[in-house]
């Protein structure tokens, strides 16, 4: 991607890419061969001790500081990306200033789609952790005679992925029983888990080092004939694709090979989103793995592959890994 010579960001990992540290109020400035974070005395010590080559600027108004920089500076044009300020901050922000604000949406992300070696090897210890926490989680569930509503086992899995507190969550985890499993993004309800009976699909991840994690199993009743045909052919999409996908191909085929499958066995309509998102800093990144992108996979990009199935008032299946295209083809982090 080109390098811009002049752009201004807020969002917080926009601005942890580019120094190294962020905070919840901060502008980041680059402006050619210098930049500068812009924030309040609350973060003065973090700051000066973690911001990589930028200058740290303390103020009671960062706005304020940052149009006198840009003024000082003599900007005449920026780059901002419209989802990172809201139309408020936009307008104090430009308000009286002789600059022109290229609008370029997510070009921050647009900038993370390649990893480096070193985000891999991040990514990599965050699956290497949530996968403890899934096994934590199956752990309980497997050793438990109890039957527990959604809510508690949503609670049991923030514990168990977590490490009790020790790791953030890249999301809030998704604990779903039977017919609430059949929407992508349920919220936990009152029914109750019962291992020998119900099927359980969960999709959680965790944070290390600022760098995300996320995976989705799904717990079958292996007595249930019709949920084993169903996980199978989700199964059989989802190690199709991940085998398929290579360096030079367009995410958008990835999407296809998994969905053609789903499609022969007439389940097409049920297969209701994409079939993966990018991860890194976000846990929705670069690239998209939907039937309308055309971007080309490279090496170090880093996705999801996750094709469901969800059938309304009776149960969704969901199998998800992340993997990242490395020596040309798909492996699993």
């Amino acid at each position: 991607m080109k390098k811009k010579n002049s752009f201004i960001l807020q969002n917080e990992n926009s601005i942890y890419y580019e120094c190294g540290y962020s905070c919840d109020n901060v502008i980041f400035l680059s402006l050619g061969s210098e930049s500068f974070f812009i924030t309040d005395a609350r973060y003065e010590l973090e700051a000066k001790l973690f911001v990589q080559n930028s200058q740290v600027v303390i103020s009671n108004d960062i706005i304020k500081s940052a149009k006198k920089i840009l003024t000082k500076n003599n900007i005449k044009s920026i780059t901002i990306d419209p989802y990172d300020f809201s139309l408020a901050q936009f307008k104090l922000l430009s308000k009286k200033l002789d600059i022109k604000f290229i609008q370029e949406a997510n070009f921050s992300k647009q900038k993370r789609i390649i990893k480096t070696n070193d985000e891999i090897k991040l990514l990599k210890k965050a699956m290497s952790l949530g996968r403890d926490g899934f096994a934590k989680f199956n752990k309980f569930i497997k050793n438990s005679n109890k039957l527990y509503d959604e809510k508690y086992l949503n609670f049991k899995a923030i514990s168990c992925m977590s490490n009790y507190g020790k790791y953030d969550l890249s999301f809030d985890p998704i604990v779903a029983v039977d017919q609430n499993s059949a929407k992508p993004h349920a919220l936990p309800t009152k029914d109750k888990y019962d291992k020998k009976t119900n099927l359980l699909l969960m999709d959680a991840g965790i944070k290390y080092k600022r760098y995300c994690s996320d995976r989705t199993v799904t717990y079958i009743n292996k007595k249930d004939k019709f949920q084993q045909k169903i996980y199978d052919i989700v199964s059989k999409a989802q190690q199709t694709a991940i085998k398929k996908a290579k360096a030079g191909m367009k995410a958008s085929k990835v999407d296809a090979i998994a969905r053609q499958i789903i499609d022969k066995k007439g389940y097409g309509k049920y297969f209701v989103h994409s079939t993966g998102h990018g991860v890194g800093l976000d846990i929705h990144e670069y690239p998209n793995i939907s039937s309308k992108s055309d971007v080309i996979l490279e090496e170090n990009m880093v996705f999801t592959i996750e094709p469901g199935i969800y059938l309304p008032d009776r149960f969704g299946i969901r199998i998800e890994d992340t993997v990242a295209i490395q020596n040309g083809r798909a492996e699993i982090l």
